[in-house]
């Protein structure tokens, strides 16, 4: 592995510095985004039960917004609780924006090693290549070995910058889908407990005038 390492070039260091920085960002990726860290299962059914019970005071409300990025997407909107449908729904996309910003955490970063790597390993190629045309001007094509050096690093490189960039990729794209997905998700849950509650505001106001 040295060996190949050494074949490689300088250009060898910034693409295992990208592997490294890469195989970093996927594993903690991996842990963050986990369902149960983000939408955690029944929660907007516990929030409901609290509200039903006349339990949901500012301790559950903090309580909420300390528990996942759903639960504090559910808190903004129930900040605002006594409020008109389309004030909670635009403090649910306020803070709905700022948790999307947070899950795409690294993500910028692993998509950026994902295209720079194959250029490294393209440049290597190029510095190798001018290498063997540098030796066949000075030697001739007789000297084997070191146009054996120029192609082994033009090859090396290029074959590095392809080991690191293709897992970087798929790993980009698919945390990039694992966001999205989950985005939608805590919309359509806050949607959820919106319309419950303002749903059962209106009934409790309606019931109100009926005594009166």
């Amino acid at each position: 592995m040295w060996e190949l390492i050494q074949a490689g070039g300088w250009l060898m260091v910034p693409i295992i510095g990208c592997s490294l920085l890469s195989l970093a960002i996927i594993g903690e990726r991996l842990w963050t985004l986990q369902r149960k860290r983000i939408i955690p299962s029944h929660l907007v059914a516990q929030v409901w039960h609290l509200f039903k019970n006349k339990q949901l005071d500012a301790a559950q409300i903090r309580k909420l917004r300390e528990s996942s990025p759903l639960g504090r997407v559910l808190a903004a909107g129930l900040i605002n609780l006594h409020h008109s449908r389309p004030i909670m729904m635009e403090s649910i996309e306020d803070a709905g924006r700022h948790e999307a910003h947070a899950l795409e955490r690294f993500l910028n970063t692993l998509g950026t090693i994902a295209s720079i790597t194959p250029l490294l390993g393209l440049l290597g190629t190029v510095i190798g290549m001018i290498k063997v045309f540098s030796a066949i001007t000075a030697h001739g094509v007789g000297n084997a070995p070191v146009l054996a050096g120029g192609i082994s690093e033009a090859l090396i490189t290029t074959a590095a910058g392809l080991t690191v960039a293709i897992p970087s990729l798929i790993a980009y794209r698919y945390f990039r889908g694992l966001v999205d997905q989950f985005v939608v998700e805590m919309e359509q849950e806050a949607l959820k407990l919106v319309e419950v509650v303002q749903g059962q505001r209106e009934r409790s106001a309606l019931d109100e005038e009926g005594k009166a």
